[in-house]
Formats: structure tokens, sequence, C-alpha cells
């Protein structure tokens, strides 16, 4: 016995100490990780997560002088006059054969003031709290002290509430002693229900033998030996297994030992939560795969399909080809003949067609009040065919797959719902965004000008020789004397200046007809260049951007995983 209990005092020594401030640290990078995943990993994987950080907040703020205790056994195990027995008094009634503790029973070995916030919150009623404090025991009990030892309901109880009680327990205590007997040391339900989801708290985990006086001195090696090998299957290997009877008070030496040791470390709770978040990181491991970054997983081709695909369906090719009509039309107003001019500008701009302004948008162009701040105005361009909706809408999927692809479950899901988020406020913005775009036709250029000046000199020049003309030949008529019209050559001056002003009017028109035509074709790339750049920056609000922030969210989720999981 004495060698016994010196191999568990040196293994209780030697086990790791947990830093308060370390665990802390973690505990915060677990709400950093939960706030990087809300909205983007299912609630029902977050629950034990999200318990977890409450329950955490509560323990550390209450009192670090005690470590609560429990023990947790099935009906007849014998868990309660083993409570009783370390209390050295009958605190908890015992049972056999039916379940005889319904509620929690609490015993603080010393003052139970600084106790009782902590057992406000594990939920012990104060009718059922006891103190083991007594001037007549001098300092036997004084090892103990900070110690809350609780007797749990039993967990095969026939009454569906008292498991419900057990469980909830067992996520707020800080250390579980599990008591079992020869007879159902064994059973499946301890194993499988209970022992084995504490694998990831082995340092918090104590096994109990009771009733081990029933056994011989063969029997009690075999039977600790076989209870080892199960919970070596549980994943609890190391845990101590410690052979008790309530009857014999010398049997509980090592379980009171072990108790003393870990009153004294003041390490049980630290522990607890570290294994409890171990359990949480390792439920989400999954969730969290290789790095990536946003400018690499969202590629410039991706973009630009949607841009093209975007473009197509706001109708930039429509808006390109009336901008170079309209360059055309305007080219032609300003250039040709002045006498055929107020009949060109009889027939409507391609632009103004559409809605169109063709340049930037002067507040008083704009619907609405003056003074006001308004929007560009909607276009009546066509909607978009089926063929272009279901072409943006592959876009949109593939550039959502492409960012995805490298991210494990579930966030390739996220990355596609944050593509289509803002889909219904597509349309609008698209619309806005073509008729807010300064498509560069508000300056008239100064070769129109030019030209335009020109026209109106041979037209001047050839009305000067028609009209020199006309008065010769009214003078004729009248029978007064003729007009002896200068020549050059033999030809009058009246009819070289009508004949060559109509010749330079055709000369000029046919002069810039491939000018204006150049012209209006590089018109048409400039204006396909801004609306495709504005079409682009509405993909990058409305699709990037939404899709960036969830690779966002991935990294500050992998990065505070990493800080969680640092003492791995």
């Amino acid at each position: 016995m004495t060698g016994f209990l010196g191999r568990l005092r040196d293994a209780v020594r030697h086990r790791d100490r947990v830093d308060a401030d370390r665990l802390a640290a973690r505990l915060d990078a677990l709400g950093q990780f939960l706030r990087a995943v809300d909205g983007r990993v299912p609630d029902d994987r977050l629950g034990a997560a999200r318990t977890l950080v409450e329950r955490a907040g509560v323990r550390l703020k209450l009192s670090r002088e005690h470590t609560v205790v429990a023990l947790a056994g099935a009906t007849g195990s014998g868990k309660s006059s083993i409570f009783n027995a370390l209390a050295r008094m009958d605190l908890s009634p015992v049972g056999v054969r039916r379940p005889t503790t319904g509620a929690a029973h609490a015993c603080v070995w010393g003052p139970i003031d600084g106790a009782a916030d902590l057992l406000d919150w594990v939920g012990v009623l104060p009718r059922h709290r006891f103190v083991r404090e007594s001037a007549l025991d001098g300092p036997d009990e004084a090892a103990l002290h900070g110690l809350v030892l609780l007797d749990l309901p039993d967990f095969d109880s026939v009454e569906h509430s008292h498991r419900l009680e057990v469980d909830r327990l067992l996520g707020l205590v800080d250390l579980v002693v599990w008591v079992v007997d020869p007879q159902k040391y064994a059973d499946r339900v301890v194993h499988r229900g209970y022992l084995r989801e504490f694998h990831r708290n082995r340092e918090v985990t104590v096994v109990v033998l009771n009733q081990a006086d029933r056994l011989t001195a063969t029997e009690l090696p075999r039977l600790v030996a076989d209870l080892r090998r199960l919970l070596d299957d549980d994943g609890l290997g190391g845990v101590p297994v410690l052979p008790t009877s309530a009857l014999v008070p010398a049997a509980l030496a090592d379980l009171r030992t072990l108790l003393e040791q870990t009153v004294t470390e003041r390490q049980a709770a630290l522990r607890r939560l570290a294994g409890d978040l171990d359990a949480v990181a390792d439920g989400l491991a999954d969730v969290i795969g290789p790095a990536v970054r946003a400018e690499e997983e969202i590629s410039r081709s991706g973009l630009r399909r949607l841009t093209a695909a975007l473009a197509g369906a706001a109708g930039v090719p429509t808006v390109a080809e009336a901008v170079e009509s309209a360059y055309r039309h305007r080219a032609v107003s300003a250039t040709g003949w002045p006498l055929t001019r107020a009949w060109r500008k009889l027939r409507p701009d391609p632009l103004h067609q559409l809605h169109l302004l063709g340049g930037r948008h002067r507040r008083d162009e704009l619907p609405g009040t003056a003074g006001e701040t308004t929007s560009p105005p909607m276009t009546s361009l066509p909607e978009p065919t089926a063929a272009q909706r279901a072409a943006v809408d592959l876009a949109v999927r593939g550039l959502a797959e492409q960012a995805g692809s490298r991210l494990p479950t579930p966030w390739p899901v996220a990355v596609a719902a944050a593509a289509r988020s803002q889909a219904g406020e597509l349309p609008d913005a698209l619309d806005r965004v073509v008729g807010g775009t300064d498509l560069g036709l508000a300056d008239r250029p100064l070769w129109w000008r030019v030209v335009g000046a020109l026209q109106w000199l041979v037209t001047v020049t050839a009305a000067v020789g028609l009209g020199w003309l006309v008065v010769g030949f009214v003078i004729r008529l009248l029978g007064l004397p003729a007009l002896d019209y200068p020549t050059v050559g033999v030809v009058p001056v009246p009819t070289v200046l009508l004949v060559g002003g109509l010749l330079g009017g055709v000369l000029l028109a046919g002069l810039t007809r491939p000018v204006t035509g150049w012209a209006a074709r590089r018109a048409r790339r400039r204006a396909e260049e801004r609306l495709n750049a504005a079409v682009a920056a509405v993909a990058g609000r409305h699709v990037v951007e939404p899709v960036r922030a969830v690779l966002d969210s991935y990294t500050e989720a992998r990065t505070a995983m990493g800080h969680i999981r640092a003492d791995d």
C-alpha cells in the first residue's frame, strides 16, 4: 500500500501544469474562432464550443480555491456510501436496488461562504449543501480544505430527469470519480455512454472499483486488470484505478490521498477546461484545412468571365453599339453640310433612345427635385435573355467553386452562398452603373469644330456665288445692262464660287467620313472599357467581396484554431 501511495503521489505531482493565462488565451482564441465561423459553419457543429466559452468564462471567475469533485456511478455502485465515508457523516441517502439519489448533494471542506457562488452555479440546492468543518476534527480534515464533493444521481436511473441532471453536472465539475462495482464494472452503458466521452479529460478522471472487500486476494488483481483493459479501450489509459470499500476505512486511503493532492494543486478546474477545449478543437478540426489567400483563390480568369457575363446581361454590347452610332450621328451633324444639319437633327440620337446621356450626368439632367442628390437614371435597355442569365449564373458558380475548391466542408457551401447573396441586387446595380457611366461623348472634339467651320465657309462661298449669279440673271430679265463678271480664266468668278463651294463641301464630307468611322470605333472601344470597368466594380462589390469575406473568415478561423491547438 505504501508503494502504491508513493506512485500515486508521483503521478499526480508530475502531471503537466496548466497555465491559467495560457488557458485564457486559448479560450479567447476559441471565441475568435466562433466569431469568424458564425454564419459560415452550421450551428449544430458549434454548440459544444459556444457552451464551453460560456462555461469557462463563468468558472474562471468563480472561486479558484475550490475544487469540485463529482462521484458518479450506477445504481448500487456505492457512490453515496463513499460520499458519506469520505465526509465521515451520513449526508446522502444510500440505496441498493432502487435509485435513491435524485438530486446532487454537496459536502464542502472548509467555510462554505467561499463556495456558495460556485454551488449556485453548479445548481446544488441549499438544503443539499453540507459543511465538513468541526472543531473536533482538529487538523485531520485540513488537507481537504477547498474540496467540494458532489454525490450525483444515478446515471442509469429509471427517472429520465435524474439522467439529465447527471449529464448537466458532468459538464460543470472539475474532476469526476467514477464508481463501479465488481458486478457492473464492464457495463456498456458506463463505458460507451460516459467514460469514452472523457478520453480528452484523462487528467481529471478517476475510476474506483468499489466493494473491493467482497473480492478475494486473487479476484481483486484480476478484476482491476480487466477494468484497466476496458479503460485502455476507452482511450483512458493511465487514469488512476483504485480499489475501495466504503465499509473499510483503510480502503479509502488511496482515494483520499488523491483528493488531497488534487485539492492542494488547485489544477483540476484548469485541466478540465483544457481537456474540454482539446475535445472541442478535435471536434472542429475537420472544418479547417490548408492555408488560402483570397488573391490566389479568386482567379483573374474567373473574374474576367464573370465581368463578361454581367456585361452581356447589362447590355454593354448594345450600349457600345449605340455609342458608335451616336458618335457617327453627332459627328455628321457637326461636320456635315449646314443645310442638311437641321434635317439630321430631326433623327433621334441612339443614346437618347436608351435613356443614356453619353457623358457626365449633371444634377439638373437627373430625375428628382432640384438640389437633391439623385441616383443615375434607369436605362431602357432590354431585359437580359435567358441565355445571358444562365451565363451569369454559370460564371458566378464557377468563380465560387474555384474560390472554395481547396476549402474543407462546409466552407465551399458558404462561399457559394456568399457569391449569390446579393444576386437580387445585381440587375438594378448594373442598370444604374451603365446609366451613370461617362461614355466619353460629353465634349465635342476640336476637329468637329474645324471641319464644321470649313463647311460653313464653303457653304457661304457657294451661296455667294449663287447669289451673284442670281442677281446677274435678274438684271438681264429686267433689261438692264448685264453685269460684267470677273473671270478666272474663262470661268466667271460667281460660277467658280458656286461650283468650288459645292465641290468643297462634297470633298470635306468624303474626307471626314473615314475619319468619323475610325473615331466612332475608337469611341466605342473607350465606352466598352469604361462600361466593363464599371461592371467589374459591380461584380467586385456584389460577388467578389462577399466571397472574399468568407475566405477572410476562414483565414481568421484557421489562425484562431492554430492558437487553440498550440499546446497539442
